[in-house]
């Protein structure tokens, strides 16, 4: 996939709150037990596992796209999560809008674990989108022709209604870091 809007996406934790009740019996204050939330995975090897297998189904699922056909975005949509899913409706709505076509496939190898937190999960990444062109109607390439070809980003996932549990939530250039 090419630099879209996606980088420029602001990270927003997924949070779980139990409410407990309290109830008066007599003059002696009582409350209900709070029910504890229950992890999402067992420890950090599943959740990176789960994030690199949520990362490859949005890599496929954006390779499986035709810019000219609305519904195949919803694929690439059920993976992502609050303001990166508006940001993908946004650009992938313009391209269709603007009669873009993409050729080419996108993939992506390092895979770099970050950071496990009860509320996200965080890998490092290299993506290789040397095989992808954005062509508009007039046939001529609407890539800068100074895109990088291998591109270091850092995605940010939460958990989410998914096969894996997680969603995408961030995916932001790192600097300085190369692929």
């Amino acid at each position: 996939m090419t630099r879209v809007k996606l980088h420029r996406l602001a990270s927003l934790p997924l949070v779980a709150i139990a409410v407990g009740s309290v109830v008066l019996t007599g003059c002696s204050p009582t409350s209900d037990p709070t029910p504890t939330p229950t992890p999402a995975f067992a420890s950090e090897e599943e959740a990176f596992a789960a994030a690199e297998e949520t990362y490859r189904a949005y890599t496929d699922a954006t390779n499986a796209t035709d810019l000219g056909e609305p519904k195949t975005f919803e694929p690439v949509f059920a993976l992502l999560t609050d303001q990166a899913q508006s940001a993908a409706r946004k650009n992938f709505s313009e391209y269709h809008a603007n009669g873009i076509r993409r050729t080419g496939k996108s993939s992506f190898d390092t895979f770099t674990p970050v950071e496990f937190t009860e509320a996200t999960v965080t890998v490092r990444l290299c993506i290789d989108v040397s095989d992808v062109d954005l062509v508009g109607v007039d046939g001529v390439s609407v890539v800068p022709p100074d895109r990088t070809a291998r591109q270091s980003i850092e995605v940010e996932f939460v958990r989410a209604e998914t096969e894996t549990g997680l969603g995408i939530s961030s995916s932001v250039p790192t600097e300085g870091i190369a692929c």
